[in-house]
């Protein structure tokens, strides 16, 4: 959990200080590359640590991953201009890909099937304290110490997390001369840079069909057919073949990709949607955010009595039609609904979304043994942080489509004060703006919300059809420790 921490609150610490670092470092046409690239390295070396994890144990991975992060922080802490921090911010995210593959390795090691969902609660929980803290303590260095500190925070917690695991994780690895995928790892790299390059940039920094767009999609797909071939000829690759054969873990990722996808509608544009229709101030906005992180831990804690009457698929099946029914709830509500009850809505979301990823992680974790534990949890994370990427493509496209619609279709008498769609959010906040543009422009903004909300909803829909991939009854691994009947399957 402390491990964890470091992860989490590097997601959300770093968004309000913002301004600061713009204006002490410069740099502001850049500034989007300080979230980007810490996702994209986190993202792309999570399977190559997975599998690093299983050839030479979780100890080891995980304890260079957190150096990594601990040298990357306290390089971005002493960044002497954007680019700096840019670079520094990658080398966080090369050692935040460890993190992400093996803590939750390790739930799946150290802890009985039954025994699994609450620690997923108790890891998801960090994530919830970091969503409420983060952005407030970014705010508050930034305002009254130094933007710096941001980072210089993570060292004493990262130093914490070393030496608990260094003293108190015990493992015992088979020792064995091992045959490192080096191709395999380097057009993992290569592939997985561009893709989700794609997915984060296409149709804000370029046109989908625009000559990069057009030209990036192709060569992420020569890529990956390249990629498959190399891990074909590896005595050891990355991603081993029976990784897609393996119908539990295939409708697992799927739905979670999917999921990733649905996560970016609320990351996005809920905060500004509590700002700009309900005026409400930054801080207030972050808990409304928040609300999510208050179901997710919960029903995370309480599947594991689920997901072992009723089995992983249903169990999943019921967080995803918690999703399609709360997304579809917020898409319909009527403007200015009480604050306390869009609370409400997004706090049975993140319900939903806490039975699905907990009964979907458990599930592909309890199916293989501990050798191949790394790949499928890392395969799993992957999922989820790709189909981040692809979501925040995905629903931007409908956010922006919609919003631009509503401009289009303005009254005669608004037709030359509205502003393009990249610009609404400035409009919306300058004094010097007439209450008739601010008032049209706060129900574009509420209309197109619950367009993304809608979108969200055929993201579950789709995200329903991919675990119907999964068999009725996963077959437990006989020789996990909380299985008192080997053959045990689970429906």
């Amino acid at each position: 959990m402390t491990t964890i921490m470091l992860a989490a609150m590097d997601a959300t610490i770093v968004s309000t200080a913002i301004p600061h670092i713009v204006g002490d470092l410069g740099g502001f046409s850049l500034f989007s590359w300080v979230f980007s690239i810490y996702l994209l390295a986190q993202t792309v070396t999570i399977p190559i640590y997975g599998k690093l994890a299983d050839l030479y144990g979780r100890k080891p991975i995980l304890l260079f991953g957190i150096s990594l992060f601990l040298i990357g922080s306290a390089a971005s802490a002493f960044s002497w201009d954007m680019l700096s921090l840019i670079v520094f911010r990658g080398i966080q995210g090369l050692g935040a890909g460890s993190i992400m593959a093996n803590v939750n390795t390790l739930a799946g090691d150290l802890f009985s099937i039954q025994e699994r969902a609450k620690i997923q609660g108790w890891l998801s929980s960090v994530w919830g304290m970091a969503a409420i803290t983060g952005p407030a303590l970014g705010g508050a260095f930034a305002e009254y110490i130094s933007w710096r500190w941001i980072f210089l925070i993570n060292i004493p917690i990262g130093i914490i997390a070393l030496i608990f695991l260094i003293l108190f994780l015990k493992e015992n690895v088979v020792r064995k001369k091992h045959q490192l995928d080096i191709p395999g790892a380097i057009m993992m790299l290569l592939t997985g840079g561009i893709l989700i390059y794609t997915f984060m940039e296409g149709g804000q920094s370029f046109e989908w069909f625009s000559q990069t767009g057009i030209g990036l999609v192709s060569l992420s797909f020569v890529l990956i057919l390249l990629t498959i071939l190399v891990e074909r000829r590896s005595p050891e690759p990355i991603l081993p073949k029976w990784v897609w054969k393996n119908r539990t873990l295939v409708g697992a990722n799927l739905a979670v990709i999917a999921m990733g996808a649905m996560m970016l509608g609320p990351n996005m544009y809920l905060p500004v949607f509590s700002q700009s229709v309900y005026g409400l101030g930054a801080i207030a906005s972050g808990f409304v955010l928040a609300s999510i992180s208050i179901g997710w831990p919960i029903s995370s804690s309480l599947s594991g009595r689920l997901y072992l009457r009723i089995g992983f698929r249903k169990t999943g099946s019921i967080g995803i039609l918690a999703l399609i029914l709360f997304s579809l709830t917020f898409s319909i509500l009527p403007a200015q609904t009480p604050i306390w009850i869009i609370v409400l809505n997004h706090i049975l979301l993140g319900a939903g979304f806490g039975l699905l990823s907990t009964s979907t992680m458990v599930g592909i974790q309890s199916t293989v043994p501990w050798e191949k534990r790394g790949v499928v949890t890392s395969s799993n994370m992957f999922s989820r942080y790709l189909g981040q990427s692809i979501g925040a493509a995905a629903l931007a496209s409908v956010f922006n489509s919609s919003m631009d619609k509503h401009i289009s279709n303005s009254p005669k008498e608004l037709a030359n004060q509205l502003p393009e769609v990249n610009d609404v959010i400035d409009v919306m906040q300058s004094p010097s703006s007439n209450e008739a543009v601010i008032s049209y422009l706060q129900e574009g903004f509420y209309l197109s919300t619950g367009k993304v909300y809608l979108g969200m909803a055929f993201l579950a829909v789709l995200a329903f059809l991919f675990l119907r991939l999964q068999p009725k009854k996963i077959t437990v691994f006989k020789e996990e420790k909380s299985v008192s009947n080997p053959s045990q399957s689970i429906e």
